[in-house]
């Protein structure tokens, strides 16, 4: 009771519960990287054991304090310069820190960190707590030599680490959320395992950094992140009051490389692109989500997905001569159509029926020699892209589609790509006999 009726024991305890906190900042900082590496079902229960060894790791070796204060003792010399236990084991946590940080910090940079895959591929839990112990080792040496400085008595002690790692373990999962899943803040708190890795081997050296001047160093740094972050913030909410619509358009050709006529050239995908793209509602209606991604498949569709097939397709056979080509003519809406002589593999070409009524309406033979056109041919390996561009250069178009033999295999017109893009258009024939049903019904 002497002893909490101290105000003295008070003010060390508190004082040591924050210096507590700042040096473990780096401990929870490196806590959250490893944890970012793991499932998503692991995490949580590396965060609570990665501080809970620190904990008991600081409690035991506040336990033997006698031991801890013969690290400092000199064990061998190189140079004149005498290594103790404490400065081999801030030697080995400083370089082990270093290596850490500079490879995330290269994952991060090259691109190849599991965030950017699809299939990410995590690290296990095992080797995760692995890396754990061995920094908290460094981290709870630190602390603990700390403490000893401070404090003289051992209870006020351990309740200031226990206090301490307490207050860690509640801030670790937010920070951990944070630090995931802001990228910038990623690289920010690497760099700053870098710097604590190099006042480790520096302070094993015989070095002194001033701690303060490393925290100033960082919380300069994190007040500077935190404008960054601010204007991010501020940056999504203008884009937010631009209409969903219109925000998915522009996000969409963005990312085709195009844009707008006054935009030249294109801009970069905007952090507004991809919060449009993410977004539950992209303000489009259904038939347009289809629009684009019939629009956006084109190019891996192959024609024959697109094409109408042999079976279906309207002909003219040349050798049945004139009243054959009027009565085709007469039964069909179609404005073209390929012409063959006793069977459709025997192309001749194609006719369009404008050409063809004016043929059968002048005297005399060769109705469908004056009508003809030479026919567009396409291999059935044509993607409906390259289809369509052979079809805008072609006087006429259609194209029939052929397989390896030269069969024909299908009919490929510019209604059959909008009929992929925009869905099946109604038959004028089929509407016009439904109109005349409704009527007789009447």
């Amino acid at each position: 009771m002497e002893l909490l009726a101290d105000p003295t024991v008070w003010v060390g305890f508190l004082t040591l519960v924050v210096l507590e906190l700042v040096l473990g900042i780096d401990n929870l900082v490196f806590i959250a990287i490893l944890v970012g590496k793991l499932p998503p079902e692991h995490r949580d229960k590396a965060r609570v054991i990665g501080l809970s060894l620190a904990l008991g790791m600081r409690l035991a070796l506040l336990a033997i304090l006698s031991w801890i204060m013969g690290l400092t003792r000199p064990l061998f010399t190189i140079f004149d310069k005498g290594f103790s236990g404490r400065d081999l084991i801030l030697l080995g946590g400083g370089l082990f820190l270093l290596y850490k940080a500079t490879t995330e910090l290269h994952e991060h940079l090259e691109g190849s960190s599991g965030e950017a895959n699809a299939n990410p591929a995590y690290s296990s839990l095992g080797m995760a707590i692995v890396q754990i112990i061995a920094l908290d080792l460094v981290f709870s040496l630190d602390s603990v030599i700390t403490a000893v400085g401070m404090v003289n008595d051992l209870p006020v002690m351990m309740a200031a680490v226990i206090v301490a790692v307490i207050l860690m373990l509640v801030a670790s999962k937010p920070l951990t959320t944070f630090v995931n899943s802001h990228p910038t803040v990623v690289v920010l708190a690497l760099g700053f395992l870098l710097v604590i890795g190099f006042s480790l081997v520096a302070d094993g050296l015989g070095f002194h950094i001033p701690k303060g001047y490393l925290y100033a160093a960082i919380g300069f740094s994190i007040l500077i992140e935190a404008l960054n972050q601010w204007g991010k913030r501020n940056q999504d909410r203008a884009v937010a009051r631009t209409p969903a619509r219109q925000r998915t358009t522009d996000a969409v050709m963005r990312l085709l490389g195009a844009g707008s006529a006054a935009e030249e050239p294109a801009p970069a995908v905007t952090p507004g692109d991809r919060l449009a793209l993410q977004a539950g509602g992209s303000g489009l209606y259904p038939a347009e989500q289809d629009m684009i991604r019939g629009v956006l498949r084109l190019a891996e569709r192959p024609v024959t997905e697109l094409m109408t097939p042999r079976e279906r397709i309207v002909w003219i056979d040349a050798a049945k001569g004139r009243e054959h080509a009027r009565e085709v003519l007469a039964s069909t809406q179609h404005t073209r159509m390929l012409v063959a002589e006793g069977e459709l593999d025997n192309l001749k070409g194609v006719v369009q029926s404008r050409d063809l009524l004016a043929a059968l309406l002048e005297d005399g033979g060769g109705v469908l020699d004056r009508a003809l056109r030479q026919p567009l041919r396409v291999p059935d390996t044509t993607t409906a892209l390259q289809a369509l561009e052979m079809v805008r250069e072609h006087p006429i178009p259609l194209a029939a589609v052929c397989d390896a033999d030269n069969r024909v295999a299908g009919l490929f017109t510019a209604n059959d790509l909008l009929a992929a893009i925009a869905g099946d258009l109604v038959d004028t024939r089929t509407a016009q006999r439904a109109g005349r049903g409704a009527e007789a019904d009447n």
